[in-house]
This record gives C-alpha cells, structure tokens and sequence, in this order.
C-alpha cells in the first residue's frame, strides 16, 4: 500500500496572478490520485517549528514568518511570493514528509507520495528561492537520521532544476547523499559535476536542453544509480519534480510520462535491495497542469507496484 499525505491548506499558499507555481497544480494532482486505487490517504499534519530547525536557522525562520501578510502578497525575491496562508502551507509539506518518514519506518506502508505545495529544494539554509520556503526533503532526511537513528540516507531529484536548496543543506551531512539530474544550463545555475560535497556526498548529473528520456536513462542507469547502490540507504526520499516533461514551459528536456515511471521503478529496486523498499516521495516542480497530473500518476502507479 502506497499511502499519500495530503491537507487542503496546500490550496492556502496562493501567489500573484500567472505564477506557475498556483493553487491549481495541486487541483489537478488531487483528482488524478483520488481516481487511482491502491492508495491509502493521510492528513498531512503540521511540521513543529523544532523541526524546521533541523535544517534552517532560528533568525531565517523568524524571518519567514514575520513576511507572511494578512492579506495581499509579500515577494521575497522575483519568483518566490508568499500569502497569509503560505506558513501553514509550508509546514504542512514538511509535516507531510517526517509524517510518511515515521510510517515507512515503522512498516506501516513500503513508499508515499507528499502531495503538497510550496516546493522545497531550492530553499537554501538562510535563503528562500526558486519558489520554496523550507528545505522539505533535506529536512526529512534529517528527521530520519536524528529522531529515527538511520545512518544513511538519500535524497534523490529528478526535478528538471538543480535541488539547489537540498545540496546546499546537506552538503556537510556525510550521512546523507544527495544526487540530481537536471537541465543545463537552467535556474539556478548550479549543479556541476564538480560540486560533489564535503564528504563526496553529492552528484551532480546535468543533462542538455531538448534531450529526453534516452539521456535521462543513461544518467540513473550508468552513474546516479550504481552510486547509491554503493552507498546503499536505509531510506529513499525523492524530490519529485515533473517539469522535465516535453509539455512544461519553464524548461526544455523532453521527457514523457513513461520516464517518470521508468526512473521511479529504478529507484525502488534500489530502495528494494538497501532499504526494504522504503520510499518517501515529496512534490516538487511541474507547471503544464494536464502534464504534471499525468506524470504524478505515472509516478505513484510505479510506487506503489
């Protein structure tokens, strides 16, 4: 069973008009799942402030509460916006994620899916970019290594952007490994090969704009993979973006929803061999609204296989 965590205050965060980042991304992934079968739905509970701080300092989470507006918006830079109702949202999304974190763990379900908005791994440690808030995935991985005594975690984005956020607060973690695929060049502008971590605990593999699934494959296949064999994690959690899709219109990779399923399933048998199948995935990018419905479906289905 494939349990998905969910509350209707991901419909609260709401930004300024024509931001790809909308309400109406989670209204269009919440119907395609609730169509599927197999699934087990859970509230997403709000994340304490304590937890929050397992990643991100006590004055930049200060900061990001005191911008949250009564009403109207607040930008805190030229992509990332908040509204009254963009904390609350925010917690939820990290809740959602140490929630499904405490349920794999305790064999209550094998993998979940995080339905929920703001995106998080572009938020740096005191930096709140690229539409994120908290550093959602890295803060689980930590909740997973701190609270629950794992001693080797990964984190694994296939978001078409860099997880800029995640790779910043994990960089010193060398109990954690963190490893993306994303276009580029493309915002943000990181993600070299070179970047590699303190502890060689991060890889990094680019792929070229207009390249689809067969570039993608090779990627996980040849180098991401056989890395986080060698690592072998006792728990999985993914950065799950669905903006490398053909149809999306902030990026220019070509995939198609058969390579989210297809690197999804190559994920689990690594998961299946390292980390008795246990998977926390967490939403991420994904703005042509018929396409990240599909993908998130094509997704959850090779989760839950």
């Amino acid at each position: 069973m494939t349990q998905i965590y969910w509350h209707d205050d991901a419909l609260t965060h709401v930004t300024p008009p024509g931001h790809p980042e909308r309400v109406a991304r989670v209204e269009a992934i919440k119907p395609a799942l609730e169509a599927m079968d197999g699934l087990s739905w859970h509230e997403a509970p709000k994340a304490d402030r304590a937890e929050v701080l397992r990643c991100h300092p006590e004055h930049y989470v200060t900061r990001i509460e005191a911008s949250i507006p009564d009403t109207g918006f607040r930008s805190l830079d030229a992509d990332t916006h908040v509204s009254s109702g963009s904390l609350n949202a925010a917690l939820r999304a990290v809740g959602g994620c140490l929630a499904a974190v405490d349920a794999v763990l305790a064999g209550d379900a094998k993998t979940a899916f995080v339905a929920m908005r703001p995106p998080g791994h572009h938020a740096e440690t005191e930096t709140a970019m690229g539409f994120c808030l908290f550093g959602t995935a890295a803060i689980a991985a930590k909740y997973a290594l701190d609270h629950h005594g794992l001693e080797r975690v990964a984190v694994l984005d296939f978001d078409v952007h860099h997880g800029n956020g995640t790779q910043d607060l994990l960089w010193n973690e060398p109990r954690t490994f963190f490893c993306s695929s994303h276009q580029m060049p493309l915002y943000p502008g990181t993600g070299a090969p070179h970047e590699t971590g303190a502890h060689d605990n991060v890889l990094n593999a680019p792929l070229q704009p207009m390249t689809g699934g067969q570039a993608m494959r090779r990627a996980w296949g040849d180098l991401i993979l056989p890395a986080v064999d060698d690592f072998a994690p006792e728990l999985v959690i993914i950065s799950a973006g669905f903006d490398a899709h053909a149809d999306d219109p902030l990026a220019n990779l070509n995939w198609v929803e058969d390579d989210f399923a297809w690197v999804t399933r190559a994920i689990r048998e690594v998961a299946d061999t390292h980390s008795r199948g246990r998977v926390v995935s967490t939403l991420e990018g994904g703005y042509d609204l018929d396409a990240l419905a599909a993908s998130t479906v094509a997704h959850v289905t090779a989760l839950k296989e």
